[in-house]
């Protein structure tokens, strides 16, 4: 898969602008670049989680903490996270910021994804979480700040949905 490193890049640099020093990540072929650069900044701590869920619970406490913090999943993977985004993170009001992969909506080719790629915007919605759908390279920095200061004013989740047209080269 032609995963993009320029716009994983731009993705990381407006991270690193927003003064993101934390990221929770499992591997996931869209983010394979994001997940390198994280762990190869001596600035950032990378945070390798087993299941998405831990990846709530990271971000929770970097926020308590202080530390600016994001979360690198697959659409999938919020799916399996639902239960601590409500139980921990709405219920208690800790912004986060989540970069999703939006496998399975337009343009999938994998059977597998289609499902999870179906609902994950309307479960957004009914969860009341913010969505940015980011799929031009030129929106990154102002909308990853954006989603991240919304995050921090309203004190919930905010989710970035990254594209197959962002994080593809054809």
């Amino acid at each position: 898969m032609p995963v993009s490193v320029a716009n994983s890049q731009l993705i990381y640099d407006a991270l690193t602008a927003c003064d993101v020093r934390m990221v929770s990540a499992l591997p996931e072929t869209w983010l394979v670049h994001l997940i390198r650069m994280a762990e190869e900044d001596p600035q950032m701590t990378l945070v390798r989680v087993a299941k998405e869920e831990e990846a709530i619970g990271v971000s929770a406490g970097a926020h308590l903490a202080g530390v600016s913090s994001a979360l690198l999943m697959q659409n999938h993977g919020f799916l399996a996270a639902i239960n601590p985004i409500v139980s921990l993170a709405l219920l208690y009001k800790i912004p986060l910021l989540m970069l999703i992969s939006y496998r399975g909506h337009m343009g999938e080719r994998d059977p597998w994804q289609t499902q999870g790629g179906m609902v994950t915007e309307p479960l957004l919605r009914a969860l009341g979480i913010p969505i940015w759908t980011l799929a031009d390279p030129r929106d990154i920095p102002r909308r990853l700040r954006d989603a991240q200061t919304l995050a921090l004013a309203a004190l919930t989740p905010v989710a970035v949905l990254l594209t197959r047209e962002l994080m593809w080269e054809d």
